[in-house]
């Protein structure tokens, strides 16, 4: 077995391997006229920013946590050497806009139609506020409008402020599904995996500088300072159509528990986070609720054909379990919030934007981002379906299906709609603390 080194927290974000009580916040996007502009502004906010070991030792007492990333064309901008500039993979160097055929962002999803500025080249940092109360919310925004006001050479693109609506919280997306209920566990952080969760594994899937699950890593960027303790982050705009969404199950079923069945076997779960494979005919809140149970089931053998689960919902196609080969080379960590008002449940769709911003953290975003996006989420032939994307992530444009499977007779709901729109995303590098003091001296 490979021995870890252990994982430095003092030099690790703390979003890498921590999920704070945060219930608000604001995602900054920003860009740098001048090199020595972006590098003032990030020394002024070196000492906001949590390592894991400052979160760990404060989360109860702390009201407000800090990360700060770059994209490629923002280490240029601060001044990063060409050298160093060429030694970082090629898509983070590419970004997400122009990887958008890739990773089937077309159509209505298309980086064309992207809102924030976000498909440009001068989206250079991103600043997450994170914030345990509105009050606290407030005064960080106002206090890093303070500093871009001091701070030559460096100014907001765009923004987006976050928020846990009622009557969901952060646990929930617009559309009532519980999230966060997956996640992989690393050797030496000090978390054991739930049951199901598959086994822990090894930093380097998640974090530079250690072994990942086949040994040492080679290929990291250059100098040495800028390939400890970073990692990659893909970043995700999606809207949620909610009324749309609910229109469609209402259209599909004539009871309210039609309904339900229905949105769970989109999903892959009940809105509770019940799996269908352990309760595939009604939800179960407590099932959902309880951490050694929720997570405890596979496919192969319990639901081999998908009649609890289908074999394209959502659940099934972001994490296949025991279905897929060299899973332990594919997990990445998720991060992020709901945005926007939540839709009264009698409501008519408002137009209003509401949905999730995402963060896919991984320390290759070929091998396990792209890979997700590209074979399982955007694949019509997953689990040779044929003519099927992700239901509720997937790109569709009217001409897809999704199949539940069922005895004697399989239902297939044809001319699938979009229940969600990609509506902005990046490439960003999450440097460790020491990296960022580099940045901060150049």
């Amino acid at each position: 077995m490979t021995e870890v080194s252990p994982l430095q927290f003092n030099d690790i974000q703390h979003i890498l391997l921590t999920r704070t009580p945060a219930i608000t916040g604001r995602y900054e996007f920003l860009t740098f006229g001048t090199p020595a502009g972006g590098r003032a502004w990030l020394s002024e906010l070196l000492d906001k920013v949590q390592s894991a070991a400052d979160v760990q030792e404060t989360v109860d007492s702390s009201d407000r946590w800090v990360t700060l990333a770059f994209t490629w064309t923002g280490l240029r901008a601060l001044g990063v050497p060409e050298d160093a500039l060429a030694s970082f993979p090629d898509a983070f160097r590419e970004g997400m806009a122009a990887r958008a055929d890739i990773l089937g962002d077309i159509g209505a999803n298309a980086p064309e139609h992207w809102v924030g500025g976000l498909a440009g080249e001068d989206v250079h940092a991103i600043a997450i506020l994170f914030s345990r109360t509105d009050e606290q919310c407030r005064r960080s925004i106002a206090e890093h409008d303070e500093l871009l006001a001091r701070t030559d050479g460096v100014r907001s693109l765009s923004h987006l402020d976050l928020n846990a609506t009622p009557p969901f919280n952060y646990a929930h997306d617009h559309f009532g599904f519980r999230d966060r209920l997956s996640q992989p566990v690393m050797k030496g952080s000090g978390e054991g995996p739930t049951p199901g969760s598959g086994d822990p594994l090894e930093p380097g899937e998640f974090i530079l500088g250690y072994p990942d699950e086949n040994g040492p890593v080679a290929n990291l960027p250059r100098p040495e300072v800028l390939s400890r303790n970073g990692s990659y982050m893909a970043y995700r705009r999606l809207r949620e159509h909610v009324g749309r969404f609910r229109n469609y199950l209402r259209e599909q079923g004539e009871t309210s528990e039609e309904q339900e069945l229905m949105a769970a076997k989109f999903m892959g779960r009940w809105r509770s986070g019940a799996p269908l494979v352990l309760a595939p005919n009604h939800d179960d809140p407590n099932l959902g609720a309880d951490p050694m149970r929720n997570n405890d089931f596979n496919y192969k053998e319990m639901d081999p054909f998908g009649y609890a689960c289908p074999l394209g919902a959502h659940a099934r196609r972001l994490n296949p379990r025991d279905t897929a080969h060299n899973m332990n080379r594919r997990r990445m960590i998720r991060r992020g919030a709901t945005y926007g008002p939540a839709l009264p449940e009698d409501a008519p769709d408002d137009g209003v934007d509401r949905g999730i911003a995402a963060f896919i953290i991984c320390a290759d975003l070929v091998r396990q981002f792209e890979f997700a996006q590209n074979v399982w989420i955007n694949d019509k032939a997953f689990h040779e379906l044929g003519n099927e994307h992700d239901p509720i992530v997937g790109t569709q444009d009217g001409t897809l299906d999704f199949t539940v499977p069922k005895r004697p007779i399989r239902k297939v709901h044809e001319g699938l709609p979009a229940f969600t729109t990609l509506t902005g995303g990046a490439y960003f590098f999450l440097p460790g603390m020491n990296a960022m003091r580099h940045l901060a001296s150049l």
